[in-house]
């Protein structure tokens, strides 16, 4: 095929692409590649669509065969870069970057990636410098400061962070998903903790922390709440005996249903992250899955479950009086939730600076009684280690009425 008749194939796909038709994007892409088979656009956009939908193996592949057919192409490097990212391969993410603004010094996106590959590897004060040069080239892009403002809030730089934060909430058209997380940000360092964690921050955050989650979780992290509550069940005389409907509430990449399954003669889990629960599903744990808002679910299932658990879940909510009303309609007569809280004092709830909610535990029995059930123990734990520093919580059982 002519290089012309290439070029107008691939601006057909970039159209179509552009228009969010990705199945007509996919299919010109690909026969470019049957008359072009080293085609590095068409294997870079097909990368492209791959991440769009959450194959990020497929476009680490496409990327690399791209690259390789152009090693100096920055928009090559950009886009490797950008999915190397999202896959957390932080370090290989950050050269792929570098290289990119190397050759395109005023690319914003490439900046703002890159800041945001520095800030998720544990870097942000060296993701400030290039997060600063985004948000100069590209004033009213609030996705360019939102990632300020994350890199700020990590980096300990409190007024850097709010200053971003309300540039984001300034801007005209702002996307409500967006503004509500930078309130949200603000709210953690200092101003008035909403309610709860805007769903669609949590569900981003789990998106993108999905590929890396358990490597993270129980290796740098050391996490181990699935564990602890398994353990104290069974200290509490529930025998894992496979006889129970079990739901695990914010369930994620599946690791507390592994703690779980024993209980389980059905088990049923429920989370807001489709990334999360696609992993999820691969482990074979579960027998059902549905990706939704607790608040919103959980009404739905009334006397559905013998057991509910929720590790790590409870602190992206601050009032906890709705989930655990929900909890408790879900459970059955002598059903029992598990849950784990970060422990926090002075009788309520409080955001804390890594934007999640900690929890006085003495606030408990009542709101437990509101909700139909009673508590039947706490312990108090480390949770994980956090910035080398254990992060204090506490686990809970409690029954509902009649147990």
């Amino acid at each position: 095929m002519a290089q012309a008749s290439i070029d107008a194939l691939l601006r057909q796909g970039m159209a179509a692409h552009g228009a969010g038709d990705l199945a007509q994007a996919e299919r010109i892409y690909r026969r470019v590649l049957r008359q072009a088979p080293a085609s590095g656009d068409a294997l870079n956009l097909l990368g492209i669509i791959a991440r769009q939908r959450g194959d990020l193996a497929q476009a680490l592949t496409l990327s690399a065969k791209a690259l390789a057919s152009a090693p100096d192409s920055p928009v090559f490097l950009a886009a490797r870069g950008a999915v190397l990212a999202e896959a957390g391969h932080f370090p290989e993410a950050i050269a792929a970057l570098r290289a990119t603004i190397a050759r395109r010094p005023r690319d914003m996106v490439s900046l703002r990636n890159l800041g945001q590959a520095l800030t998720a590897s544990g870097q942000a004060a060296a993701a400030l410098a290039p997060l600063r040069q985004a948000v100069a080239l590209a004033p009213g892009a609030p996705e360019a400061w939102l990632a300020l403002a994350h890199a700020a809030r990590e980096a300990g730089d409190a007024t850097l962070a709010i200053q971003a934060a309300a540039r984001v909430g300034a801007l005209p058209g702002v996307p409500a998903a967006l503004a509500e997380q930078a309130a949200f940000i603000a709210a953690a360092l200092g101003g008035a903790a909403p309610a709860r964690a805007p769903a669609a921050y949590v569900r981003a955050l789990f998106d993108q922390y999905a590929p890396r989650f358990d490597a993270d979780l129980e290796g740098r992290l050391e996490y181990r709440t699935p564990a602890l509550l398994a353990a104290l069940l069974a200290a509490q005389g529930l025998v894992p005996d496979g006889s129970r409907r079990v739901l695990d509430l914010g369930c994620g990449t599946g690791l507390s249903g592994l703690a779980l399954r024993p209980f389980a003669r059905h088990l049923t889990g429920v989370d807001l992250s489709p990334r999360m629960l696609a992993v999820a599903k691969d482990r074979g744990l579960y027998d059902s899955l549905a990706e939704a808002d607790l608040l919103a679910w959980l009404p739905a299932h009334p006397a559905a479950f013998d057991l509910i658990a929720a590790a790590d879940v409870l602190n992206y909510l601050g009032d906890l009086g709705p989930a655990l009303q929900g909890i408790g309609a879900s459970l059955a007569q002598g059903g029992v939730a598990a849950f784990s809280l970060e422990r926090g004092e002075g009788g309520g709830y409080a955001l804390g600076p890594g934007l999640r909610y900690r929890h006085d535990p003495a606030l408990l029995p009542g709101l437990l009684a509101a909700a139909g059930l009673r508590l039947l123990a706490r312990e108090d734990v480390v949770l994980r280690q956090e910035k080398g520093a254990p992060v204090d919580g506490a686990l809970i059982l409690a029954a509902r009425d009649g147990a």
